[in-house]
């Protein structure tokens, strides 16, 4: 069996006890932490798939953090908090203090990331947490000590529970993109004193997490608590973010699950005027879209966590695609099926199902590590450079097969290979002609007039993007529906990819005639009309027949 396997079967022998439905409700009504859930996890050796080096494998732990987040979003934030906290150091450690780190996360020790204070957010230029070299703060210098931390961090997932904080600090008075550092505080080390939690702060959404802050007063921390070389912190934070916005994918899969087996539950338990709602015309239709919406979200998300390691040097502008649209798209999927449950999808008890609480606690995704403008902004920084690589249809392509194809090896996580810039633009997209032609040779025809579709959006996507350039002080709102139009072509880009790299995902009930892909292109194209509603009925009845953890590519369905 597989780690993902085995953990469906333990959260499974949990569903009365630690991760029952009802357990979990009542600990985000009391907005307590979900401490029984989480020691499952660790009990599970849940944590050891957040260490990365050397053999780590960032899909498998997608893949595991889904399972939890289709159970509830809450605990798998709480507990998977531990791999963000983590990731600086997978990035921008020695290998000492990763193999230090790595120690720590296997044994289930809390790991959070002290990015964001109270005044500031996400400007984190702007941050006033400091650190001083113990020479230079005007006192005899401790030989123990090599830095001294003071100030607040605000808003941080785990910053209570968490034994280790990676935390980001000024080191240079003047700031500016090299006055900032990481580093690695080890609560149990420090004085009495030096440390403080924060109140937690009340939350519309995962009201049960440990959101946060602390406060360090001269904190003294050894020289070796330092991450990478001084001066380097921002650019490994925007590097680890290409990490851990792609992990996050996770949590909006699992809420996808969650949110498509309690509107199947309700549509075939449900009557309406003398038939069952799942034979609905129009319900099966929201069903079909919303289910080809998940799928499109599974194949980004898959793409985008093996090219960690296949194409490292993509990933600035790769997590910036897949974090703006993964969440986003699910979010929508959640309103449809939202306005399908009706008055159920606004209960928080019996018969809602907990759809409320999904809902609200899925919000937060779009927002955390970057948020979708952010995101965009990001995308849109990189376009000229984009658009240039676009025109010449260049591609990685023996990384980008590497990527698409499931059972192809994995090659070790290599940080020293990541960018804050790509400079051979997103192969995925670029490759789009070829793989267009690809599945004209190979896949049915039905698919035809939807690939003349996407190519006509690319072709338009070239000419728009050759004439942007970004501009200083803001963008333009029109810039942003190029952003759009990138990521879908990203995400046609990663089902044609998954569709031919992988013959078991053109078989069974999925596979054939080639479902999921007409499905998916169908409402990634916009093309979900009456002419069109054939495959998103027969996408349906797939969703109306399947257990929700095996409603997945990777899963079957079969």
């Amino acid at each position: 069996m597989t780690a993902t396997a085995d953990l469906e079967t333990l959260l499974t022998a949990h569903e009365d006890d630690a991760f029952s439905p009802d357990a979990l409700a009542g600990l985000d009504d009391r907005e307590e932490f979900p401490d029984r859930a989480v020691r499952v996890l660790d009990d599970a050796g849940l944590p050891a798939h957040y260490v990365l080096p050397p053999d780590g494998d960032l899909g498998e732990t997608v893949r595991l953090l889904r399972a939890v987040a289709r159970r509830d979003l809450t605990v798998a934030i709480a507990h998977g908090k531990t791999f963000l906290g983590a990731a600086p150091v997978w990035v921008a450690g020695t290998p000492e203090q990763t193999a230090r780190l790595a120690e720590h996360v296997r044994a289930g020790e809390p790991v959070c990331w002290g990015l964001t204070e109270r005044d500031h957010g996400a400007d984190l230029l702007a941050g006033e947490f400091a650190a001083v070299a113990d020479a230079d703060n005007g006192v005899a210098a401790d030989p123990g000590v090599g830095w001294r931390l003071t100030g607040e961090k605000w808003l941080i997932n785990n910053a209570t529970r968490s034994t280790l904080a990676c935390v980001l600090a000024r080191t240079d008075p003047a700031g500016g993109a090299r006055g900032f550092s990481l580093f690695l505080v080890d609560k149990r080390q420090l004085p009495a004193g030096a440390w403080r939690n924060l109140p937690k702060v009340r939350t519309h959404g995962i009201r049960g997490a440990d959101i946060s802050g602390f406060v360090l007063d001269d904190a003294p921390v050894p020289a070796d608590a330092l991450v990478g070389k001084e001066g380097d912190g921002i650019p490994a934070v925007l590097k680890t973010l290409q990490l851990t916005r792609v992990t996050c994918t996770a949590l909006s899969l699992g809420a996808a699950d969650h949110a498509l087996r309690l509107a199947r539950d309700f549509a075939t338990g449900r009557e309406l005027y003398g038939r069952r709602l799942a034979d609905v015309p129009h319900v099966r239709r929201i069903l079909g879209r919303a289910a080809a919406a998940a799928l499109t979200a599974e194949a980004v998300s898959v793409l985008s966590a093996r090219s960690v390691h296949t194409l490292p040097g993509e990933l600035s502008a790769v997590s910036a695609i897949t974090k703006a649209y993964v969440p986003t798209l699910t979010q929508e999927t959640l309103g449809s099926l939202g306005e399908l449950l009706g008055v159920r999808g606004f209960l928080t008890s019996p018969p809602g199902g907990g759809f409320a609480k999904l809902e609200r606690d899925h919000r937060i995704c779009a927002i955390f590590d970057g948020s979708t403008v952010v995101n965009r902004v990001a995308l849109l920084n990189q376009m000229p450079r984009l658009a240039r690589q676009l025109s010449r249809c260049r591609t990685d392509t023996e990384g980008l097969l590497a990527a698409a194809d499931l059972t192809a090896p994995l090659p070790p996580f290599a940080p020293d290979r990541l960018t804050l810039l790509s400079v051979t633009g997103c192969s995925a997209v670029q490759a789009l002609p070829d793989l267009a032609a690809r599945v004209r040779r190979e896949g049915p025809p039905e698919t035809g007039p939807l690939l003349d579709r996407l190519l006509a959006e690319l072709a338009r996507l070239e000419t728009e993007s050759a004439d942007f350039v970004p501009v200083a002080g803001g963008l333009p709102s029109t810039a942003f529906c190029l952003a759009e139009a990138y990521e879908r072509a990203y995400a046609a880009a990663a089902c044609l990819l998954l569709w031919l790299e992988n013959p078991p995902l053109r078989t069974g009930r999925l596979g054939d005639d080639g479902l999921w892909l007409r499905a998916c292109l169908t409402v990634l194209l916009g093309a979900d009309d009456a002419d069109d509603s054939d495959v998103l009925d027969a996408l349906a009845e797939v969703v109306l027949g399947a257990p929700a953890h095996e409603f997945t590519l990777l899963g079957g369905a079969a």
